[in-house]
């Protein structure tokens, strides 16, 4: 058997793979959204379903939240032997009315690129990505009846609502999960047709911070002046965590651990990668925020990050009203790089709240997750086949690059199974992630699956063709 055997089944077989993924789209599992438990549950047991005609031996297992999808094939004796992990669990949709099609009604359009995408919630994160290597497994089951190595699968349902149950299942069920390599589909590549593979990942800090003052909401004209005002106290709390001369974040010992960025690869980066222009001209802004003397995508690939994600309080309904809230609330995060050390970043920031806090306000806390950065080692064994495998499906050399966003399941699997992780994905800049109308494009879809095809084969030691 060749390995073109495979990528042939998998180029006759994309009308139904796309079908199959449009029915994995139509389940709305939000898992933030209780009332869509069921739903969620309807997608595990969609992919155990879907899984087992391929040949894996799979099943749902239960947690204190939604169920984990297991399942495994084996390949021949000797051959390496992989986990694979994604998430079924989508994103809220609203706002609902921003959609120019139902959220969970994919749909095939053409995109203002040329390229066919296919919209839909989930559509690239994670489902499309996810069913790229399940349909991959597929094409290489059809070609020769076995996987050219052992494979494991963990989907999990809760990656969108904060993965509190992964731990403590990896933890559990060690022994069962333990692999040579973790392969990880929810990451971009480096362009419209550049792939790459994801070997810096920041960390995260989630924070909701909330403000009482008075006892209740009062009227601004008869207590104006006289009482604390708890949006103002908060905007000036908040007002504090950057400096504002050198966008850098004032927290003491924010930066500890923040590893200096070698010029070699500051220079790459420039080659390789977007300016400022490209990063941010998409969506409507062209100057760089943040830390003064960094790029756009330093910033994001290697730099910390401050960010308030929302703020409330007082009247926030149509019209006016004269009222002087009792409460004030927002949502902080922080992206941590390096060694930085969440725990260390989460105290800190509650200190400089209760340090800014007037004697007649009160101030309460809530934990949003934490995760430590994560970096791949260049001479991790499976890196160099992987790129080679990416290289020569896509034509075009395989970038190594960092990415801005938070996975914690790379320091999970690290931390409770000891292994090293390669994130390969097939995601674009452009694909509207948690936002309205989020898209895949078809090319990356037909091209990740044929990929994994090459990565599989590459990952036993045999040359890509």
């Amino acid at each position: 058997m060749t390995i073109q055997a495979a990528l042939s089944e998998a180029d006759k077989g994309l009308d139904a793979s796309l079908n199959r993924l449009f029915d994995l789209l139509r389940i709305p599992s939000i898992s933030t959204q209780a009332d869509h438990a069921p739903d969620c549950r309807k997608a595990a047991e969609w992919l155990v379903e879907t899984l087992k005609t391929i040949g894996f031996d799979a099943s749902t297992r239960e947690t204190p939240g939604h169920p984990m999808v297991v399942a495994h094939a084996k390949g021949p004796a000797g051959a390496p032997h992989v986990l694979f992990y994604g998430h079924y669990d989508v994103q809220p949709v609203d706002p609902l009315n921003l959609w120019h099609s139902a959220p969970f009604e994919p749909v095939l359009v053409k995109g203002p690129t040329g390229e066919q995408e296919i919209t839909a919630r989930g559509a690239a994160d994670d489902k499309g990505q996810v069913m790229t290597f399940v349909e991959a497994c597929r094409a290489l089951k059809q070609a020769d009846g076995t996987l050219p190595l052992t494979v494991t699968m963990l989907i999990e349902g809760e990656e969108e609502s904060g993965g509190a149950n992964l731990l403590p299942f990896l933890e559990a069920n060690r022994d069962e999960l333990k692999a040579d390599v973790a392969l990880i589909c929810d990451t971009n590549m480096l362009g419209r047709g550049l792939p790459a593979i994801t070997t810096m990942l920041r960390g995260m800090v989630g924070e909701e911070v909330t403000i009482t003052a008075a006892t209740r909401d009062l009227h601004s004209g008869m207590y104006g002046n006289a009482a604390r005002n708890p949006i103002q106290v908060l905007c000036d709390i908040l007002s504090d965590l950057r400096d504002g001369a050198t966008g850098r974040v004032t927290l003491p010992g924010f930066y500890e651990g923040v590893p200096v960025i070698p010029e070699e690869t500051r220079a790459m980066w420039r080659k390789i990668g977007p300016s400022d222009a490209d990063s941010l001209g998409p969506v409507g802004l062209h100057l760089p925020a943040g830390e003064a003397g960094y790029t756009a995508l330093e910033q994001t690939w290697s730099r910390p990050s401050c960010e308030i994600n929302g703020i409330s309080g007082g009247y926030e309904e149509k019209g006016f009203k004269t009222v002087l809230p009792s409460k004030a609330m927002a949502k902080v995060s922080f992206r941590l790089v390096g060694d930085q050390d969440p725990d260390k970043i989460r105290a800190a920031f509650r200190a400089h709240v209760q340090a800014r806090l007037p004697a007649d306000c009160s101030v309460e806390f809530e934990e949003h997750g934490g995760s430590r950065a994560s970096i791949v080692a260049g001479d991790m064994p499976f890196l160099a086949p992987a790129l080679k495998a990416l290289a020569a499906e896509w034509q075009q050399e395989a970038a190594v690059i960092g990415c801005g966003g938070s996975i914690p399941v790379v320091t999970e699997i690290q931390h409770a199974l000891g292994m090293n992780s390669l994130l390969i994905g097939f995601g674009l800049d452009d694909d509207r992630i948690h936002s309205p109308n989020e898209k895949y494009d078809l090319s990356c879809f037909h091209k990740g699956i044929r990929s994994w095809v090459r990565v599989l084969y590459a990952l036993t030691g045999q040359a890509p063709e």
